[in-house]
């Protein structure tokens, strides 16, 4: 068994025992060798290395690896927390673990609030909305007009930011979704419970409807 951890660790570096892996995470021992399947399709896509690097795991999203997403970047860096580029096992199933079901509201709440506010000032401002907003909008091949657009960072600035300051920042944001708790729906792949089960494909477009629909 050692030998075969000692294999497995050299050919996915990052590799982590699924046991340890189950006991950080909200998945089962089973749900977390599932996964490492899934993971062992996605980093072998591009180049067969044991990482995923962010043009795999931009076809893994979008099935298209040649247009550049805001939301996959976005994604993507979140789920890079050694900031190295790429993503490893032990790094994917834990990042993942916030999108599960049973994972708590405030792991879900923090993550989200992390996606928008993408220069990490610790607030999200207007123009952080409007590219989130309008890549998602484009994925969903949704077209709204600039005067809609700026309606609805209108109504969601007046509704979000308590203070009129300007920005969002985290009690705001928390607040915002309290009332709002259909933007946590990207949150929340309902499928990683029935993983092993129902083995998904790694596809978030209809939760990205959902969202553009939402702000």
């Amino acid at each position: 068994m050692g030998c075969l951890h000692s294999t497995v660790t050299k050919q996915f570096p990052g590799h982590e025992d699924p046991v340890a892996l189950a006991s950080q995470t909200a998945f089962s021992v089973s749900e977390v060798e599932a996964l490492f399947e899934l993971f062992k399709n996605i980093s072998s896509s591009v180049i067969d290395d044991g990482l995923i690097s962010k043009e795999e795991f931009q076809l893994a999203l979008f099935k298209n690896r040649k247009k550049e997403n805001l939301f996959a970047n976005r994604i993507f860096d979140l789920f890079d927390v050694k900031q190295k580029g790429v993503i490893d096992f032990g790094d994917f199933v834990r990042a993942l673990n916030v999108f599960h079901p049973n994972a708590p509201q405030e792991e879900k709440i923090d993550f989200s609030f992390r996606l928008y506010d993408m220069d990490g000032t610790g607030f999200i401002e207007r123009q952080e909305v409007k590219q989130m907003l309008i890549t998602l909008l484009g994925e969903s091949e949704m077209k709204l007009a600039d005067e809609t657009v700026e309606i609805i960072l209108d109504k969601t600035f007046l509704e979000a930011d308590l203070n009129q300051d300007g920005k969002i920042d985290k009690s705001e944001w928390h607040n915002f979704v309290d009332r709002n708790p259909s933007l946590l729906r990207i949150m929340t792949l309902s499928y990683l419970r029935d993983i092993t089960t129902a083995f998904p494909s790694f596809v978030f477009h209809s939760e990205v409807d959902e969202v553009a629909t939402q702000l």
